[in-house]
């Protein structure tokens, strides 16, 4: 009997959450970094010697419109906006407001090791994604980075690097709308030329949406797909195959924010 109570009490323990879901703000906390903010999820666990499971975390860079030094800013669209309006994302987000120009690779590595440092983070499911400069952003921070980034996708936006080498090493959805004014389709394309100059694009998912615009690809920050395609890639993984079977189309941002309450939008 006391051998059965031992282990649904191991039991009880290895299975135990608790909530402490938070959104926190961070200014000039990390050397060469940017500002940021961290969401910590809600449902932490722990295993049977107490020691708190590791969560994924996602890295999540804006567009042109949000640059600058007032961090409410960041919270206007995008991921952490989406989990306010109640979608459930079970990693924790990292969202840095970049104050003008382009992403720095680095600045955004520095803030990915605090936050490993200071959280516990599975460092084989890390993940990024962005929109517009945040999409040039994120092609460049993989590009840089590939053997930290489980999987990443780019919308709507470019690159800058001068090696697009170590895309091809990531499991990489970029997406594009061809009637983009914003940014032209022509800069995603370029990206794609790139990598297939360097080798094999087998990771590489790429689409063009006919007649979508730039601001519609924001959509794809409140959808449960996204989250779980990204999600479904590990470093663990053997070869690293891009996940093929999730889907995602146009037609599908028309649901986007179904059953999210969103924030208006902050000063």
């Amino acid at each position: 009997m006391k051998k059965i109570l031992s282990i649904i009490a191991i039991l009880l323990i290895a299975s135990a959450i608790f909530t402490n879901a938070k959104l926190t703000s961070h200014k000039k906390e990390v050397e060469n970094g940017y500002n940021f903010w961290l969401y910590e999820p809600d449902s932490l666990s722990v295993d049977s010697l107490g020691n708190v499971v590791q969560k994924p975390i996602v890295i999540f860079l804006h567009g042109a419109s949000l640059c600058g030094r007032n961090l409410n800013k960041v919270l206007r669209y995008g991921t952490v906006h989406a989990v306010e309006g109640g979608r459930e994302i079970n990693a924790y987000i990292l969202a840095p407001q970049n104050p003008g120009g382009a992403w720095n690779p680095l600045k955004i590595n520095n803030l990915l090791d605090w936050a490993i440092e200071n959280h516990s983070i599975d460092t084989t499911r890390v993940y990024i994604l962005g929109m517009s400069l945040g999409g040039y952003g994120t092609i460049d921070y993989t590009a840089t980075y590939p053997n930290r980034v489980a999987a990443a996708m780019a919308l709507c936006g470019g690159g800058t690097v001068k090696d697009y080498s170590g895309l091809n090493e990531v499991p990489l959805w970029i997406i594009h709308g061809t009637a983009d004014r914003a940014v032209s389709v022509k800069q995603s394309r370029l990206v794609v030329d790139a990598m297939i100059e360097c080798g094999d694009t087998t990771r590489l998912r790429y689409d063009e949406w006919k007649g979508v615009n730039h601001g519609r690809l924001a959509r794809l920050f409140y959808m449960v797909e996204t989250y779980d395609w990204l999600m479904s890639h590990s470093l663990n993984d053997s070869l690293r195959p891009v996940n093929r079977e999730i889907s995602i189309v146009n037609s599908d941002l028309n649901n986007a924010y179904r059953g999210l309450k969103l924030k208006k939008k902050r000063r």
